[in-house]
């Protein structure tokens, strides 16, 4: 897949300070990158080193082939950008908010702004004052705005703040099917699991430093851990199990002890009926790799 995002040893300081130690990272088309990490991990200020509003001290952000520093303006110009609540005029309506973000591109005519209302879900309300709006409405408007250049990359600075379940459902609906479609999107935020619903790559920062960078379902995998379900555990007879109930236990075991474990349950007749890695949520997996941010 085409990568549309690098970051690349991305280092800033404030004063003797420093707040970022070559981060490095990269979303490629299809993408939704969830980039967490503790509070004051270093998130924000990469978000602002991506989009230009910070200066880089050393280290290069590639969008779409594109140096940030040396050819800013066709970089930028396929980024679309929300940072927490988007801000709108409340005494317009949702079309006009639009429009007038609009008529600072070249050519977008009404049909495209009609064409972006449609895909977000707001041409029933698009008419309607801002004030009128539900919090999740003013989201998906900013979406909507973020989306008017045509970008193939959306960065998202906690998307979800305040939203009620119907907004976040909307929401999640509407990133899978950008990604769907061919974007690269990057979301900071807080709520993990709401994040694991719908990100297939997460980058975890930890003061200042990129500490795994991988699949969702990678880093959820808790390596050797190994849950048996089987037809009855009151024979078995295997060193150092736990969580022991009727019909499943957990060991933590090698593919090889695995292998032997299987042959053993079989000698006593005892029926396996699954066998598999235990999975962490988001949020455990998260507190495993920051050791619950301590």
């Amino acid at each position: 897949m085409k990568k549309l995002l690098e970051c690349i040893n991305l280092c800033k300081s404030f004063g003797k300070k420093q707040i970022l130690k070559n981060v490095s990272f990269s979303i490629a088309e299809g993408d939704i990158l969830a980039f967490i990490g503790p509070n004051g991990s270093g998130k924000t200020t990469t978000i602002k080193l991506i989009l230009g509003l910070q200066k880089i001290d050393s280290g290069t952000v590639l969008i779409n082939g594109k140096d940030i520093t040396q050819d800013f303006e066709e970089a930028i110009s396929k980024v679309g950008a929300i940072v927490e609540n988007p801000d709108s005029y409340m005494y317009l309506t949702g079309w006009q908010n639009l429009r007038l973000i609009a008529d600072y591109y070249e050519n977008i005519s009404d049909d495209d702004i009609n064409e972006l209302v449609k895909y977000v879900g707001l041409e029933s309300r698009i008419n309607d004052k801002v004030n009128k709006y539900s919090l999740g409405m003013r989201q998906r408007l900013g979406i909507a705005r973020a989306l008017l250049n045509k970008p193939n990359i959306l960065i998202l600075d906690e998307p979800t703040n305040g939203l009620d379940p119907e907004g976040i459902k909307d929401l999640r609906v509407l990133l899978k099917r950008l990604a769907s479609d061919g974007m690269g999107i990057l979301i900071s935020s807080h709520n993990l699991a709401e994040l694991e619903s719908f990100c297939n790559k997460v980058c975890i920062i930890d003061n200042g430093k990129i500490i795994e960078s991988s699949e969702v379902t990678t880093l959820k995998n808790n390596e050797n851990i190994v849950v048996f379900k089987v037809s009855d555990t009151t024979s078995i007879d295997i060193k150092d199990i736990f969580d022991v109930n009727k019909t499943s236990f957990k060991v933590s075991a090698s593919k090889e002890d695995v292998a032997k474990i299987i042959k053993k349950l079989v000698k006593d007749n005892i029926d396996i009926y699954e066998v598999k890695n235990e999975e962490l949520t988001l949020e455990e997996a998260f507190l495993k790799k920051t050791k619950g941010g301590k």
